[in-house]
């Protein structure tokens, strides 16, 4: 039995030890990013909600979902637990009377400018080896990488593998 070894080169540069690189980068930076709005005692979803409307102002509560990825009902449950605290309040869209418009309070808008000033230091921090350089080759990289995942997605989505 013949058995197919890569040599470390070949691994190193394959999709999938690619893959597995970003996963664990990725893991890394989500410690860092949650340690930094944990003492706000809110999750990543309610994190990203507000830090959305801290720079993007009022918006509908589906276009925050799609922002953000998630279901409508993922986002409605989020908006839920930060309008309980009081951190957001919905109004009626008068453009639509469907739609639910998201605005902070004060209340929130205070919480999240403090929260998001210590996630610039952790991710600051996080990101300190690498000089500001490589930090921009690495965004241009990672964009590029994203996108042609995506237009390859449109052009021709995966099928899963048949199990019989």
């Amino acid at each position: 039995m013949k058995v197919d070894v890569m040599s470390n080169t070949q691994e190193a540069s394959s999709g999938t030890h690619t893959w597995l690189v970003l996963m664990k980068a990725h893991r890394s930076l989500m410690c860092h990013a949650e340690h930094s709005f944990e003492i706000a005692d809110i999750g990543l979803s309610d994190f990203v909600v507000l830090e959305m409307l801290l720079h993007k102002g009022p918006q509908k509560v589906n276009d925050i979902g799609r922002a953000i990825a998630l279901t409508s009902g993922a986002i409605t449950t989020a908006v839920d637990r930060v309008e309980k605290q009081g951190l957001v309040v919905r109004t009626l869209d008068p453009n639509d009377r469907r739609a639910r418009i998201v605005k902070l309070t004060p209340k929130g808008e205070t919480l999240i400018r403090n929260l998001f000033d210590s996630h610039v230091l952790a991710m600051e921090r996080a990101t300190s080896g690498l000089t500001a350089s490589e930090r921009s080759t690495l965004v241009a990289l990672l964009k590029k990488l994203g996108l042609s995942a995506r237009q390859l997605l449109a052009a021709q989505p995966i099928q899963p593998p048949n199990h019989k």
